[in-house]
């Protein structure tokens, strides 16, 4: 394959970046520039609520520079993202106005799931992460804004979750103590502890082998333990955490010496350090492994991907699958019943893909959507469906953008309510996604149908579309006249969405 050049444009919280890679076949790419700007975007918003005039007038200088040297690399594509510190600022649109009209740049502001989720595809490719999540790892990707951690067990992702405690966060929570004192290191432990406290108590109850380590400060101190005799960016819990307790006992001036940070980067660092030092203490892993890649590694991984660029031999639907499992067990709905729902649902997509021309994603959200469809009934059984909504929106599924969950939510809603017309849901649904929505839930009904009783009572189940009918014929273990009885009721809806008419038939393989 020809060269194919790509530059990632991160917009953080303490600095602007540019990374130039090139794809020169199917199993790697490789980084050919790397230029970052100190911009602390996050002081604006973690401090006044507001990025200021001349904080845009410099991002938006940064971007311009960044687009020369884009041009100067013949630079097939690109991509520019922002996360926390544009995400929270009060004037996010404004921001983004002024970005665009002086740039040309669209930045796509990513959610605390996407970021979470591109970090990790940074990483997730690798031979070493794919051992380590064998047994039990724990991705921490330490930021300016937050720490996101991904667990891991048996090779399934178990959770992901958020803490809005960053670096640049609690320097701006906590100001500037004297960053050598004692004091401010505990003020750090005492606040990030609290923050930890029920993600100790629901997911910490089994130890982590791994702890693998995303942030921007983490390579430096990696490197200065592997001159002491560490290797390949793989350390020993014990060493990594008495390295940081040597340090933090060193003023900010030797420490800086001893890190060789630049001046701009000083009051950054005990935050930092503080922050490392507390993961590796509530994950407890025998190692820590720190790969030395960032958010826009994992841009370029995606974007790659996405364009078939590069081979990937991880399953990052198996991920998004295995955060939704979790999360309808978490809520107690997860049960043969809808292990036998999501067969089904996707055996009838898969039969009908001529009719409802959707894609590889939309068989993706089904299987999703099937999986949480029940978890309202833990908060109310008469509103369970409105209750999933509310459950899905507030709930952060890694590897979903937060329009995949709404349209997810709203195939669960519309599972059991009638289908609003598209103009009262127009403000959070476009006509293709409503189309996506309509179908995939009229879709799901049916399944729900074929287990009305959730006694899973058929098996060899065969599905055909013949003459605008959609045929389901299964053999029954035992009597399926309730599933008789309620069909053509439950699955008028999807004759109205397909104009075809699904068709039960029995063939009986049961005695009395």
């Amino acid at each position: 394959m020809a060269i194919h050049t790509f530059a990632a444009i991160y917009i953080g919280t303490y600095d602007v970046s540019l990374k130039v890679f090139e794809f020169t076949n199917r199993k790697k790419f490789h980084e050919v520039d790397h230029i970052r700007s100190r911009q602390e975007l996050g002081k604006g918003t973690y401090g006044t609520g507001t990025i200021g005039y001349e904080q845009v007038e410099e991002l938006c200088e940064t971007l311009a520079q960044f687009k020369k040297i884009m041009e100067s690399y013949k630079v097939d594509s690109y991509e520019v993202c922002a996360a926390a510190a544009l995400r929270d600022t009060t004037n996010e649109i404004f921001v983004l106005d002024q970005i665009y009209l002086r740039t040309g740049f669209r930045v796509k502001v990513l959610s605390n799931s996407e970021h979470r989720f591109i970090s990790y595809k940074a990483v997730a490719g690798s031979p070493v992460f794919e051992e380590m999540i064998k047994t039990s790892a724990a991705v921490v990707d330490v930021g300016g804004a937050s720490v996101q951690i991904t667990l891991f067990r048996d090779g399934k992702m178990i959770t992901t979750q958020h803490m809005e405690t960053g670096i640049m966060r609690l320097r701006n929570l906590l100001g500037d103590r004297g960053y050598s004192l004692k004091m401010y290191e505990n003020q750090i432990e005492e606040y990030v502890n609290k923050k930890l406290e029920g993600f100790r108590a629901m997911y910490m109850n089994t130890p982590v082998d791994y702890l693998i380590l995303i942030s921007d400060y983490a390579g430096g101190l990696v490197k200065k333990i592997e001159e002491k005799g560490g290797k390949s960016r793989q350390v020993k819990l014990d060493k990594f955490s008495k390295f940081i307790d040597k340090l933090l006992k060193k003023t900010l001036e030797e420490i800086t010496a001893e890190l060789n940070l630049s001046d701009e980067r000083e009051p950054l660092i005990i935050p930092a350090l503080v922050l490392y030092k507390m993961m590796a203490q509530n994950v407890n892993p025998k190692e820590v492994w720190v790969p030395g890649a960032n958010i826009q590694d994992g841009m370029a991984f995606d974007y790659a991907q996405h364009n078939k660029l590069l081979a990937s031999t991880h399953d990052f639907d198996a991920d998004v699958i295995s955060a939704a499992t979790f999360l309808s067990e978490h809520y107690h709905s997860f049960s043969p019943h809808i292990q036998t729902l999501s067969k089904l649902s996707i055996k009838i997509f898969d039969a009908m893909k001529q009719e409802h021309g959707l894609g590889k994603r939309a068989r993706l959200l089904l299987q999703v959507a099937t999986i949480l469809h029940d978890c309202g009934k833990y908060v109310s059984f008469a509103e369970a469906s409105e209750s999933t909504y509310h459950i899905i929106m507030s709930s952060e599924i890694i590897g979903l953008t937060h329009q995949e969950r709404e349209i997810v939510a709203q195939i669960v809603r519309y599972n059991t309510l009638p289908l609003d017309p598209y103009e009262e849901v127009a403000d959070v649904l476009s006509q293709e996604e409503y189309l996506c929505v309509a179908k995939l839930s009229a879709i799901l009904r049916v399944a729900n149908a074929l287990d009305q009783s959730h006694k899973q009572k058929f098996k060899n189940i065969r599905i055909a579309v013949r003459e605008r009918k959609l045929v389901i014929t299964v053999e029954a273990f035992e009597d399926i006249a309730l599933e008789q009885a309620l069909f053509d009721a439950k699955t008028s809806y999807f004759e109205n969405v397909y104009s075809m008419k699904p068709v039960l038939k029995e063939k009986r393989i049961y005695n009395y």
